[in-house]
């Protein structure tokens, strides 16, 4: 499983989120992917994924995560969490995606 962080550079929430989001998804088995929307050759790669959930972009959270298998590919999303939240939180929403 693949988890796709896409956030801004200028988004607060998303830099606190980066203090323990892809250690977390890392020590629940995940490869972390962080996609900036500034970075173009990233976004370009991932942008399918993320249009596939949010065809115009609304609805999104900052950051946004989709938890994704075979994201380079023919992907498949099994999950998301938008927003910011506590360490905490995120391990067990991610644990519960995971689980599901």
């Amino acid at each position: 499983m693949h988890l796709l962080k896409f956030s801004s550079e200028d988004c607060g929430t998303c830099h606190r989120m980066s203090h323990y989001d892809a250690k977390v998804a890392e020590e629940l088995g995940c490869d972390f992917v962080s996609v900036m929307l500034q970075d173009t050759d990233a976004y370009r790669k991932y942008r399918k994924v993320l249009l596939a959930q949010y065809p115009n972009k609304e609805g999104m959270g900052w950051p946004t995560y989709l938890l994704v298998s075979n994201p380079e590919a023919d992907f498949t999303i099994h999950g998301e969490l938008k927003g910011g939240m506590p360490k905490g939180d995120f391990r067990t929403k991610l644990q519960a995606l995971l689980d599901a």
